[in-house]
């Protein structure tokens, strides 16, 4: 029986990188999970919407009803962490939540392999939901107990970990789409190795999940937690009443049913909200009220806490409402995006095109490879000899993926013609933060570190330029056309300015939520914070499922500069707000 190398809790003792050599465990785990997830992402909407009489059909259903699909689905994904490490917290504890949802996430996309029967699809979609809910909380929550007594050293450790979940997305964006847009292979395939990656990740992960010590056992009661600067009088107090709770019930089923019946009103043609009230059909008026209520909610309860606290919290709803609209946008990269380097980008390259491409290509791919690669083997060198299974598993993997790569680049070099995958573009943000997350964060660092809500607004701004870039891209697309040759720059700016706009909202949010609550009351306020980017992904699929109305009665570049406006006004909005919200925060910065 292996055993662990941390039997004290004294995580440093054993370092590589000079940080802790489960934070590396953490590291791969998470990177075969985003991998797993951002390849089905990459390919799902394409999938959808493909002709069912093409080299590689798919279900030739109209881009609404895919994108319907795709904003339920990536809503649900950031719903469901809340029940997850709820259920953690409280019954099984981290680590069996952790690879609970690894198997339900690896059964997810082994059904969706079987992509000819809807009924395997969406019970695929069903258990990544589920799976994710178990999965994402936890992962972070292993990370926190572990730096508990080097708070110094915790930046370092996310930027680690962010790491991680960008090598993932960038890998099972790049090899995922690949396979499952290449017709000699197709998307049964492509959705299979996102579940193999998977797959791989939770037997990573449970051979070595004794490096952790006790972190992530099964939980103990105890009592409420309160920071030393809380008045412990203060802390006890506003507990949830029971009407509290009702409302919260109330609101969560009516979101949950509006949620689901969205895309199966619009596939089906018919609804569960078969009523209409005045002007108002039954679907609005329920979310509606649904979210008149979550309103009532949240002003009561943040109404009943001390002065201090209660303003803090008025922050955090600001950021989180700034949150919902940038997400709303941002996910258009999986959606209107997707459908937009498919069908309106110049994809097809030859002779020196075609040799830059595949050069630079091979450059993205392999040079970030290597140095992963050469992270595993820093922490082969230190956990091999306790835990050689975990290791032998994830050695597997990357000699896989190298094979992917390799077998990827020939063909590419090897073909008269280069045909960029439509999934491609979407490696670019990745790439882009792998690369730009160093200088962001060295910004702030410096004497240049601007607040919290003129670090929003600059985000929103940046992404408001990435859909101008778009917008002006695409001007020449006559109205309701449905294939295009616009060039691809157009799209590389707007992945780079929208990950600029990522770097300056997502991780700087998370921080402001940790640094503006109590500890006791964490775990709340992110669920809100999931909940804010919940709303967002389904508007993001509500929003870019009317490209085709937009584009037909308007244009293509209509259609984006309304993606430009709303995130620019809001950007300009934010920052006008930044003294009111600076007297809030008392003094945090």
């Amino acid at each position: 029986m292996q055993t662990s190398i941390e039997t004290k809790d004294d995580f440093f003792s054993s370092k590589v990188l000079g940080h802790p050599a489960g934070l590396f465990v953490l590291f791969f785990t998470e990177m075969w999970e985003r991998f797993s997830y951002y390849g089905m992402r990459a390919l799902l909407v394409l999938f959808l919407t493909s002709s069912i009489f093409g080299d590689n059909p798919g279900w030739g259903w109209p881009r609404e009803h895919a994108l319907a699909i795709y904003g339920s689905y990536t809503s649900l994904a950031y719903l469901t962490p809340i029940l997850g490490g709820f259920i953690a917290d409280r019954f099984i504890g981290y680590r069996w939540a952790i690879i609970l949802g690894a198997l339900l996430m690896t059964l997810g996309h082994l059904s969706m392999a079987f992509e000819f029967n809807p009924i395997f699809m969406y019970l695929g979609l069903c258990l990544l939901v589920v799976g994710n809910g178990f999965f994402k909380p936890n992962m972070t929550s292993i990370l926190s107990h572990m730096y508990k007594k080097h708070p110094e050293k915790k930046d370092g450790a996310y930027t680690i970990f962010y790491m991680g979940v960008n090598s993932g997305a960038f890998l099972g964006m790049l090899l995922c789409g690949y396979i499952g847009e290449n017709p000699n292979w197709g998307w049964s395939y492509g959705f299979g190795l996102a579940g193999i990656f998977m797959f791989i990740g939770m037997l990573q992960f449970y051979f070595t999940k004794n490096i952790f010590g006790t972190i992530g056992l099964k939980p103990e009661k105890s009592n409420v937690v309160v920071d030393e600067d809380e008045d412990p009088a203060e802390a006890q107090k506003n507990p949830f009443s029971i009407f509290d709770i009702v409302l919260i019930a109330l609101i969560s089923i009516i979101g949950l049913v509006w949620i689901i019946n969205d895309p199966v009103s619009k596939i089906t043609g018919s609804t569960i909200f078969n009523f209409q009230v005045g002007p108002l059909t039954g679907d609005n008026l329920a979310i509606i009220i649904a979210l008149a209520l979550f309103i009532f909610i949240l002003v009561k309860r943040i109404a009943q806490y001390a002065p201090k606290l209660r303003d803090k919290m008025i922050v955090v709803i600001v950021l989180a409402f700034i949150t919902i609209f940038f997400w709303a946008s941002f996910e258009q990269a999986g959606g209107s995006m997707t459908i937009f380097a498919k069908d309106y980008t110049a994809r097809l390259l030859e002779g020196n095109a075609k040799i830059i491409f595949n050069v630079a290509n091979t450059l993205i791919t392999v040079v970030p490879l290597v140095i992963i690669t050469y992270v595993l083997f820093s922490l082969f060198r230190k956990t091999f000899g306790k835990f050689a299974l975990g290791n032998i598993i994830l050695a597997a993997g990357f000699l896989i993926i190298w094979g992917l790569v390799i077998y990827m680049l020939k063909n590419q070099y090897s073909d008269v013609k280069a045909e960029v995958p439509a999934t491609w573009f979407g490696v670019l943000n990745s790439l882009f933060i792998i690369s730009c997350a160093p200088i962001v964060s060295k910004l702030w660092e410096s004497k240049y570190n601007p607040s919290a809500t003129m670090k929003n607004g600059l985000g929103m701004i940046l992404l408001g330029v990435g859909f101008a870039a778009l917008a002006y891209g695409s001007s020449s697309i006559p109205s309701g056309a449905k294939v295009a040759s616009v060039s691809m720059i157009w799209l590389i700016l707007a992945y780079f300015f929208h990950t600029m706009g990522e770097l300056f909202i997502s991780p700087v949010g998370l921080s402001y939520v940790s640094k503006l609550v109590p500890g006791r009351m964490i775990g709340i306020m992110f669920g809100i914070w999931y909940l804010a980017i919940a709303i967002g992904n389904k508007i993001a699929g509500t929003m870019g499922g009317m490209i085709d109305k937009i584009t037909a009665q308007y244009s293509m570049s209509t259609f984006f500069l309304i993606f430009t406006l709303i995130p620019v006004g809001l950007g300009i909005f934010i920052m006008l707000l930044t003294p009111v919200t600076k007297k809030l925060m008392h003094g945090v910065k």
